[in-house]
């Protein structure tokens, strides 16, 4: 909560907020635009987790325009839509995170966002994420020297109440860990790539 209320500062101060200013462009990406608007949705839905230190809303506008790169690329191929129960779902959580009612019409209200909008936001966020699992989600199978290997390097990641765990005991747990490391470094090799053969231009300077 103390990182979104320094992001929304951060805001207001950086791009003047007025009730009559025209929403400011942060950058654009393939040739869509990132507003200052989307910025303050994506922190009040809590579709970013903010981190603890750092500028709020640089690390915001980064995290848009990485899933910016991703729709663009997820947009090439026919893939199945996201179920209907699978959609609902998700909104279900959301729901429970930011509460529904009237503060769902606040928060609907300042970000400038409408029902529809905020149901086809989690649609493409849910686009995204089977297109990255079906992509690098199951190419890798570690081995056992592997899963030992990590294991052995994250000995704190298997350690309660001063006692490491037996490797057996923690197997299914080094593997799950050992897979989603290997995935996000995959994916970020991917948005690099992404970046490199896509016109990206930042127009805020954070500060």
């Amino acid at each position: 909560m103390r990182m979104l209320t320094a992001l929304l500062v951060v805001i207001a101060f950086s791009v003047g907020v007025r009730a009559e200013v025209i929403d400011r462009i942060l950058a654009t990406v393939g040739g869509a635009l990132i507003l200052q608007s989307d910025a303050v949705a994506a922190a009040r839905f809590g579709f970013i987790e903010l981190p603890a230190r750092g500028n709020p809303l640089q690390f915001t506008l980064d995290r848009l325009i990485e899933r910016r790169l991703m729709l663009i690329e997820v947009d090439r191929y026919a893939l199945p839509e996201p179920s209907r129960a699978r959609l609902d779902e998700r909104m279900q959580q959301l729901d429970q995170r930011i509460g529904s009612g009237e503060r769902l019409d606040a928060i609907l209200r300042e970000t400038g966002f409408t029902l529809d909008q905020l149901r086809l936001y989690v649609r493409d966020d849910l686009r995204i994420e089977g297109y990255v699992e079906q992509r690098f989600g199951a190419a890798y199978r570690p081995s056992d020297e592997e899963l030992v290997s990590y294991y052995r390097s994250h000995e704190a990641e298997f350690t309660r109440d001063g006692r490491l765990r037996p490797f057996d005991e923690v197997r299914e747990a080094a593997r799950a860990a050992l897979l989603a490391e290997r995935q996000a470094a995959s994916v970020r090799e991917w948005l690099a790539s992404l970046r490199r053969r896509t016109e990206v231009n930042v127009l805020y300077l954070g500060r």
